[in-house]
């Protein structure tokens, strides 16, 4: 009973220093202690038992819309699962494995211009992503490098800037916007969703395109995860709302350099919306666990499905 006790003290002041950190960056944090006891302990109970189920290294997928917190999420699980449960935890984004620009620009003159914003399924490197993964859950573990994104040059980082994996995890944690994302059919993809695929997209190549690469190459990298995680939004407008808050917060880590503005924000997020609709539809067969969030960032309600 003394170590419980003494083992929820740790975790607990580990997590609101994790919180701190987040808030000198703008963002307010409510009901910390509930959300813990209520939200990020239970689930991480549930991965805990997963791994002791599986009885090898597990992935979790870790999926919302942009702006619902998915890489705060990760740390805190990864804390609490490192220090209640004493298992080794490596968090990763989709977002580190986007095509480099020079990539990209090949991609937007051979399939289509829109393909040079970075985003949407087609802009990752699936091949480097599965690798990762392979090399993550093999048994005869040796230590590689996670690559680096940085956004705020919209390129990948030199390999002397990627993150040195040295021990084998026992939990991965893989988050990303689109994690899990299903491809839609034909008939879905027929009537644009905004402004830049009526304006950009008339004959669908792009579209078709995006939904190809879901189809077959993404397939093959969700298919290695053993539990998904949806954060759910209240409706896809918080989405902006969000998403332009994350570039305060880049511009603040990112110590000036050059973020989009609101228009560009705007414009941005519409290369995400018809995915991340999708994904708000069909949330109930493609998550294990779904935790919903209100207006404030805050879990109010959590479903196992």
């Amino acid at each position: 009973m003394q170590e419980t006790k003494s083992s929820f003290f740790k975790v607990k002041k580990k997590y609101l220093a994790l919180i701190k950190k987040q808030e000198n960056f703008g963002e307010k944090f409510y009901d910390k202690i509930g959300q813990l006891k209520d939200f990020y302990l239970p689930i991480c109970d549930l991965i805990y038992k997963t791994y002791l189920l599986k009885n090898k290294t597990i992935v979790i997928g870790l999926s919302g819309a942009q702006g619902t917190g998915k890489t705060t999420v990760s740390k805190i699980l990864k804390t609490i699962l490192n220090n209640k449960f004493k298992v080794n935890t490596v968090c990763f984004s989709i977002d580190d494995f986007y095509k480099t620009r020079k990539d990209r620009k090949v991609m937007s003159k051979k399939k289509h211009r829109l393909f040079l914003t970075r985003g949407v399924p087609g802009t990752h490197d699936t091949i480097l992503m599965r690798q990762t993964l392979k090399k993550l859950l093999r048994r005869k573990f040796k230590p590689f490098y996670l690559p680096k994104f940085d956004k705020s040059i919209d390129d990948r980082m030199s390999k002397k800037n990627w993150k040195k994996i040295v021990k084998k995890p026992q939990i991965v944690i893989f988050e990303g916007w689109c994690v899990s994302a299903k491809p839609q059919n034909g008939i879905q993809l027929l009537n644009p969703v905004n402004t830049l695929e009526k304006k950009n997209d008339k004959n669908l190549i792009w579209r078709k395109e995006v939904n190809n690469q879901l189809k077959k190459n993404y397939k093959s990298v969700f298919r290695l995860i053993d539990k998904k995680i949806y954060l759910k939004v209240p409706n896809f407008k918080h989405v902006f709302k969000w998403r332009l808050l994350q570039e305060k917060k880049l511009k603040l880590k990112s110590r000036g350099k050059k973020i989009m503005t609101k228009d560009q924000v705007k414009e941005f997020i519409m290369y995400y919306e018809r995915i991340t609709r999708q994904m708000l539809k069909d949330f109930r067969k493609n998550s294990d666990v779904v935790l919903k969030i209100d207006s404030n960032h805050k879990f109010t309600d959590m479903k196992l499905y």
